[in-house]
């Protein structure tokens, strides 16, 4: 339930192997300012979700993340690892709503 709970336990840890998923839809539900901790835990993100807020829904123009500037937020910390659209389609066709959120994410 807290980013930087986590992030202590891997640095106690204190493994290059134990890192974190760093899920921008909880990080913004949990902590909000959701790029300062990206650059802030750089160094133990492993893996990183998607969701819309609210609703964990599409990650387009009707949710309160710009999903753009926090690819480009990751790119800058050089992140080269996966992005995954875990949230729930509104739309019927689940395979244009997956393609949109791959589009947003591809920078």
């Amino acid at each position: 339930d807290s980013m930087e709970r986590t992030v202590d336990i891997c640095k106690v840890i204190g493994s290059e192997r134990c890192k974190v998923l760093f899920d921008l839809y909880h990080v913004q539900i949990m902590h909000g300012d959701v790029m300062t901790r990206i650059s802030q835990h750089r160094d133990y993100i492993a893996h990183v979700h998607t969701a819309g807020v609210p609703g964990r829904h599409e990650i387009n123009a009707e949710q309160e993340l710009n999903y753009r500037p926090l690819m480009q937020a990751l790119l800058q910390i050089n992140y080269h690892g996966f992005v995954g659209q875990e949230y729930i389609p509104t739309i019927p066709d689940k395979i244009a709503s997956l393609a949109e959120g791959v589009r947003i994410c591809d920078i």
